[in-house]
């Protein structure tokens, strides 16, 4: 019998153990040749990202099929079809403002994923193009976007949500430097950047100081603690906020009253101020479109949803339509990536209550502007919308699209604390999209 010293045994062993280590996180050892590839590179330098919360029936949008009945429960889409700017690609009907201008976008048919077709983890995923794992906290889209671009100018956010905050859409392991400025009032701007009436100009400067003796002094007391300095650095930036141009982008009523008319209600002066927003240089902006009280469940058309789910569609088209020929008339289209996305799609079969369930095997993003190579429709699914059939497309691919039409590579490491953490969980642009 072989004899064997401790000190073989613990070489080895530990030989063996760094082999499966290494074998078992392809990941870390492909990140750095993956980094350093060619990926296209788009010349967006803001992004607009308009948010359907709820699952807009891809169907019954951007991709139709067949006509189905949900009254006699047969599958298909709720709505006829009509022609588009793009030859041979059609949208729904009550898209026809949209329809006229299609040859400024690009249609994404083939978005999938197997995440669980529940709003939360679906909504999670599609924002932050990663599975949650437990132990790391993935950014959004918006803070990888912020954190990649940067700021544009002194007081200018690199990223706005319209809409009510939540982790979805925060800035994970990046820090709060990286998060969101939010509003829910279009005309007011974000709650808190405003004086009170009572509070003059004085009083204000005043309570600055005084805040800044207490920010000051808290940090000094706690100079390793990485979590204090970025929240003090996030009141700094949102101090500067209120001084300098980022304000004046909430003063809709500066804009003509017939342009705002032709944007439409809430919605419609959402985008307005996004593409206001755009103007005093801030990244990206996420719109969502998730008023619920148009139909009665928004996007998420079960049952009775659908039945008015046509008003949504038509206040959509025309804000989205507008928005594209406003930020064309002000030369901003081509340096701006407008992306219109949800969580997951609709089945082609109705449910008992004439509604449609969730989806996520097949749903459509689409994209307008940013200097892509537009007016197409890229990848097809099966003839009644469920399954990709040519060129299916993964969310973090839809991710890798959108950060290599703003110039960001998509492979490039990032890190939360030691750990290599990729822009994208290795997704691959649709190359069509660039010229």
């Amino acid at each position: 019998m072989n004899t064997i010293t401790r000190r073989r045994f613990i070489t080895h062993t530990g030989l063996a153990a760094s082999t499966v280590t290494l074998a078992g996180l392809p990941t870390l050892s492909h990140a750095a040749p993956k980094e350093r590839r060619e990926y296209p590179k788009g010349k967006a330098e803001h992004c607009i990202f308009i948010w359907l919360g709820g699952g807009a029936a891809h169907i019954d949008t951007w991709d139709p099929k067949r006509l189905g009945d949900p009254v006699k429960k047969i599958a298909g889409s709720a709505y006829p079809a009509i022609k588009t700017a793009i030859p041979g690609v059609q949208v729904c009907e009550h898209l026809k403002h949209t329809a006229d201008v299609l040859d400024r976008f690009i249609l994404l048919r083939t978005v999938n994923h197997t995440i669980i077709d529940e709003h939360s983890a679906a909504t999670n995923f599609v924002h932050t193009g990663r599975k949650p794992t437990g132990t790391i906290a993935y950014p959004s889209i918006g803070s990888l976007v912020a954190h990649q671009k940067g700021s544009a100018g002194s007081g200018i956010p690199p990223y706005v949500l319209i809409g009510y905050p939540n982790l979805m859409r925060g800035p994970g392991f990046l820090g709060a430097k990286h998060g969101y400025v939010y509003l829910t009032d279009t005309e007011k701007g974000p709650a808190g950047l405003t004086r009170p009436p009572y509070v003059t100009t004085a009083r204000q400067s005043d309570r600055e100081r005084l805040l800044e003796q207490f920010r000051t002094g808290y940090r000094a007391r706690n100079p390793d603690d990485k979590t204090i300095a970025e929240y003090d650095d996030a009141i700094g930036a949102s101090l500067n906020l209120t001084k300098g141009d980022f304000m004046r982008a909430f003063e809709l009523s500066a804009e003509p009253s017939s342009l705002r008319q032709k944007f439409g209600e809430e919605f419609g002066q959402r985008c307005l101020l996004a593409r206001r927003l755009v103007q005093t240089g801030v990244r990206f902006i996420e719109v969502s479109f998730n008023l619920n009280f148009i139909n009665g469940t928004g996007w998420d058309t079960h049952n009775l949803g659908q039945k008015n789910q046509h008003i949504l569609i038509q206040q959509l088209d025309q804000a989205l339509a507008m928005l594209v020929l406003d930020l064309e008339k002000n030369r901003l289209l081509d340096k701006t990536l407008v992306v219109v996305a949800s969580e997951f799609g609709r089945p082609p079969e109705f449910d008992g209550g004439g509604g449609r369930g969730h989806w996520a095997k097949s749903f459509t993003i689409a994209l307008a502007g940013g200097g892509l190579k537009l007016g197409q429709a890229i990848g097809e699914t099966d003839e009644l919308g469920k399954l990709p059939v040519k060129q299916p497309l993964s969310v973090p691919d839809a991710h890798a699209t959108i950060h290599c039409a703003l110039g960001i590579n998509p492979a490039r490491l990032l890190y939360d604390g030691d750990r290599p953490v990729p822009i994208t969980d290795m997704g691959e642009p649709a190359a069509q999209a660039f010229a």
